[in-house]
């Protein structure tokens, strides 16, 4: 029985010209075919492909023939692989075509992703609302320094500083309080040095409110170590608590729609007479509840004629001008627009909370 010859198997001329060869046909059978295109590219040109196969065997051939194999079988390889590479680049150009005129793709419409979109926090939104309100009543925004002095904070608001009624105030001192330094630095319990700075750079006739972060040590359901305030301010001549009554009956028909409202004496140091302002409780309206204590009334902030000592400070005299003042904490009001029953919910930062309001 006859041995069978054997075929050279290295890169030489002829396995070239064969392997161009069965490329080209195979290409012209494939084009326009992304799925045979790229099983054309595996067949020559993957782990196992022809021509990885041939450039491997270059090495087993005798050193003198080794480098003009190497670069025949490397320039075919750069050949074919441009020619494929031109036939999956028309056969995807003519897939976009064919899709466009088909219809499916309307270049004119809206985006379809479905992103979720941001919001404006639920205290941010209240501070907005209030704001716009007093804006209205021909109200200006003034705004101050969150660190404050002892002098700004308590003795120019008639605190001084042996007064009990600090003691409503527990202060976070940003360095211990000495007696012989009036000018401590604390982080303010109210927005009201606002309206101090704005009394002494402005004088009198003077309209604002003051909105901003403030600091107590406070914290349980309805209370937080740092919370928001709204604070206002209108000194004028003539200016009586008919005024103050008239103005807040306004603030909290907006806000609220209507509902009753009250004004019950109070004390603070900064105003006389001084008053707590009640509305009709917006959960039950009026007819008692758990959350009112059953008395169909709740607590929305405190106000009051602008101490005449106060307005000494600020060098605005007292003969001549009078004014009111009120203060009220903005997360009790976003706590009551959306019925929140832990304080602590508007500052936790949870999107799936937030996501409700």
């Amino acid at each position: 029985m006859a041995e069978p010859s054997s075929a050279p198997t290295g890169p030489t001329p002829e396995v070239l010209t064969a392997v161009e060869s069965d490329f080209t046909s195979a290409l012209d059978h494939a084009r326009g075919n992304g799925e045979a295109l790229q099983r054309l590219r595996s067949e020559y040109f993957g782990p196992k492909g022809r021509l990885t196969g041939l450039l491997r065997s270059v090495g087993q051939l005798p050193p003198a023939e080794r480098r003009d194999a190497g670069q025949n079988t490397n320039k075919l390889k750069q050949k074919l692989e441009a020619g494929l590479t031109e036939a999956i680049e028309a056969q995807e150009q003519a897939a976009r075509e064919a899709e466009l005129k088909s219809g499916r793709l309307d270049m004119s419409l809206d985006g379809r992703l479905n992103r979720p979109q941001g919001a404006f926090h639920p205290v941010t939104r209240v501070i907005r609302e209030m704001t716009d309100i007093f804006a209205r009543m021909g109200f200006s925004v003034a705004t101050g320094p969150e660190v404050e002095t002892d002098g700004y904070n308590f003795e120019a608001l008639n605190f001084p500083p042996d007064h009990p009624a600090r003691d409503m105030q527990d202060t976070f001192f940003v360095r211990p309080p000495d007696a012989r330094a009036i000018k401590a630095l604390v982080l303010r319990t109210h927005t009201s040095p606002v309206q101090i700075r704005s009394m002494r750079a402005q004088g009198a006739p003077i309209r604002v409110i003051s909105p901003g972060r403030v600091y107590r040590c406070d914290e349980d359901r309805t209370h937080s170590p740092m919370f928001h305030q709204i604070e206002g301010l209108w000194v004028d001549e003539g200016i009586s608590l008919a005024h103050l009554k008239g103005v807040l009956t306004s603030f909290v028909t907006a806000l609220f729609g209507e509902r009753g409202m009250r004004l019950r004496p109070s004390f603070f140091p900064f105003v006389e007479p001084g008053v707590e302002v009640d509305i009709q409780c917006v959960f039950c309206g009026g007819s008692g509840c758990r959350v009112c204590k059953h008395t169909g009334w709740m607590e929305i902030l405190g106000a009051g004629m602008v101490h005449p000592a106060v307005l000494e400070n600020c060098n605005i005299d007292p003969e001549r001008y009078t004014g009111f003042a009120w203060g009220l904490g903005a997360d009790r009001i976003a706590m009551l627009r959306w019925q929140i029953d832990d304080l602590a919910h508007l500052f936790r930062s949870d999107v799936r909370f937030l996501g409700q309001l």
